[in-house]
């Protein structure tokens, strides 16, 4: 089978869904892979780089004569007019909320597979993009946080006195959250940190943050994500964290529900509380934001708070981000296909969890 990779035509997209490495791995198995023209350009990867390995570069046009389309982000509904009926299409496709998408997909009978949807069960930690795309989420956000805060953040000691070290408070203690307590505490910061799952706390202190505890309420996960916290936990969070939220130089909100719009975390009358100069990275930006006043995409000043509404962090880190996208496709890749062609195992419960349409039937709905 013949596997294309499409380049991204989102803005601000840096990362390409498959890297020269990877490409020899699919080789390997089977597959002829296609390029298409500077895909990997603004991930450091050349035309001649993928050349090297044994691709082929192609014009997008040509591209479209593949057996499997690979690519990050969510097609265009214009992307799917384009692709012959019959074909095998993979990325992220946030199926609960982009049912047009989905739909565009199964008219044209093309298998879908949305890795966004991959269950987080141990048998598929090697093929789930949203840890190891958050993984570096949680570092940026850290980088980005010190960049736009006013100061260091370890204690420093000078013959002019001594400097403290800045305090981080973090929300969430998911995949990016433990790599924002990790790369904070390297950098010499006081780290605490927020969950609602209890189970969380160990984690956090190895890592060497003091978690803040609710007492009295629990929410805990399923399915590898936190449940959405009811409004009796909410109120007993706010009063559990809002001394931590006063001192933070630097606040940063990991908190995500699939399919459904973040959380509040931080609402107005919690802002006021922050002091000036602090600084608040909400990675939930995108889907709703977890503060209340944040702007997708927009840096904005609220009562001399910078509230940063951080949009897809992991293109920051192109290089990385797409050899980790790449290794996840590959790893499912190595389930669903032998000798380089694709079948479908519907009793799999990995395939059950993330193929989306398959033969004209939509296999998983929003509800």
């Amino acid at each position: 089978m013949k596997i294309a990779v499409f380049k991204e035509s989102r803005p601000g997209e840096n990362r390409v869904a498959i890297s020269p490495q990877v490409c020899t791995s699919l080789q390997k198995m089977g597959f002829e892979v296609w390029v298409e023209k500077d895909a990997g350009k603004n991930a450091h990867f050349t035309n001649e780089m993928y050349e090297q390995t044994g691709a082929t570069v192609k014009s997008a046009a040509d591209l479209l004569s593949a057996d499997v389309f690979v690519q990050i982000n969510v097609p265009t509904i214009e992307k799917i007019n384009e692709l012959p009926a019959g074909k095998i299409w993979i990325s992220s496709l946030n199926y609960r909320t982009n049912t047009d998408v989905i739909d565009a997909l199964n008219k044209k009978n093309i298998a879908a597979i949305s890795l966004d949807a991959i269950p987080r069960i141990s048998r598929a930690q090697s093929m789930d993009i949203l840890s190891s795309q958050a993984n570096l989420a949680g570092y940026r956000a850290v980088i980005e946080g010190a960049y736009h805060l006013d100061k260091i953040f370890p204690m420093l000691m000078t013959a002019a006195g001594t400097v403290t070290p800045s305090k981080v408070l973090i929300f969430g203690v998911g995949v990016a959250g433990l790599q924002a307590i990790a790369t904070a505490k390297r950098l010499g910061a006081v780290v605490e940190a927020t969950d609602v799952r209890p189970e969380t706390k160990e984690q956090v202190q190895s890592l060497g943050g003091k978690f803040i505890e609710v007492k009295g309420v629990e929410v805990g996960s399923e399915g590898g994500y936190a449940k959405e916290a009811s409004e009796e936990y909410r109120k007993a969070q706010r009063e559990a964290v809002n001394k931590s939220l006063a001192q933070a130089d630097l606040v940063i909100t990991t908190a995500l529900v699939p399919g459904r719009k973040a959380p509040v975390l931080i609402d107005d009358e919690q802002l006021s509380l922050m002091k000036t100069g602090s600084v608040l990275i909400d990675m939930a930006a995108e889907q709703g934001g977890n503060c209340t006043k944040t702007k997708t995409g927009e840096i904005i000043h609220v009562n001399g708070v910078k509230i940063v509404g951080s949009v897809n962090l992991p293109s920051a880190l192109s290089a990385n981000a797409s050899e980790l996208f790449a290794r996840n496709i590959w790893e499912l890749l190595k389930l669903m296909a032998t000798k380089g062609e694709v079948a479908f195992d519907m009793n799999d419960e990995i395939v059950q969890g993330c193929l989306v349409a398959h033969e004209g039937t939509i296999l998983l709905t929003s509800n």
